[in-house]
């Protein structure tokens, strides 16, 4: 992994569990899956929390009474291509989602069960430069999981019956954001090795991307123009995030 300008250093802060969220199946891999790809060969642990069913997806009206249970099943062939260990869902309806104190509970849960050093999710703020990124249910997605991240999942005394159920607070070192706003972002990771995970993992989702050929493009565009950006060498490919520190070195607990 390649890092510029940033507070996460790989070779200091060490990953053994990841868990990363998404509004819709497909959102990670999109955002993420050649990160995911390069974590997992190197035996880190990833989960994927998918927030809503994406019932509002697809094009064919004759397939749209399957589609919970078509892009299911696009999204764990995708998972399985990049080494991820389980798909955890929250069935919320697509198009619907918010940040509310039932879905946050839910996160926190899933949180502490499976109690990751890296938590990934979409943004919580729009992208005005490119504003599909910033689909509602993306934006809500980022603020839930940012509020159960800090402070409810690390405090004992948010959602009592969790703790009283045995998932413990857990205090998530660092959470990482994708989708996000260009002049946030300061984590580059050199993908060029896993690209071809990404897509492979992306040309399971059929129902939603008929055009794989044009996917493909504007896809490998994007990440030689995330390495540009990011100072990589030439040729090179790139996912990029917003870092931020919650409990690392660089934090005081409590604040």
């Amino acid at each position: 992994m390649t890092t510029v300008a940033t507070v996460f250093d790989p070779a200091v802060d060490q990953i053994v569990r990841v868990l990363c969220f998404a509004a819709h199946p497909d959102d990670i891999d999109f955002g993420a899956a050649g990160t995911v790809a390069q974590w997992t060969r190197a035996g880190v642990v990833v989960d994927y929390c998918i927030m809503t069913d994406g019932d509002a997806g697809g094009f064919d009206p004759e397939g749209q009474s399957e589609i919970v249970r078509t892009r299911r099943a696009e999204q764990l062939a995708a998972a399985q291509q990049v080494g991820v260990r389980e798909i955890h869902y929250l069935g919320e309806r697509d198009g619907f989602l918010e940040a509310s104190t039932e879905v946050i509970k839910q996160v926190v849960a899933v949180i502490r069960r499976v109690r990751p050093d890296v938590v990934l999710a979409m943004h919580p703020e729009r992208n005005w430069d490119r504003i599909q990124k910033s689909h509602p249910d993306h934006l809500a997605c980022g603020e839930a999981v940012t509020r159960a991240v800090y402070p409810a999942a690390e405090n004992p005394f948010a959602f009592p019956d969790l703790e009283a159920a045995g998932l413990a607070s857990h205090r998530v070192p660092w959470l990482w954001l994708y989708a996000g706003p260009s002049h946030l972002e300061n984590h580059f990771v050199d993908v060029t090795d896993t690209v071809d995970d990404k897509l492979r993992a992306l040309h399971f989702h059929t129902s939603q991307h008929p055009d794989s050929d044009r996917m493909d493009a504007v896809v490998r565009q994007l990440l030689r123009d995330n390495a540009a950006r990011g100072g990589l060498p030439a040729g090179r490919s790139a996912e990029v995030f917003h870092v931020v520190p919650v409990n690392s070195a660089q934090t005081i607990a409590g604040f």
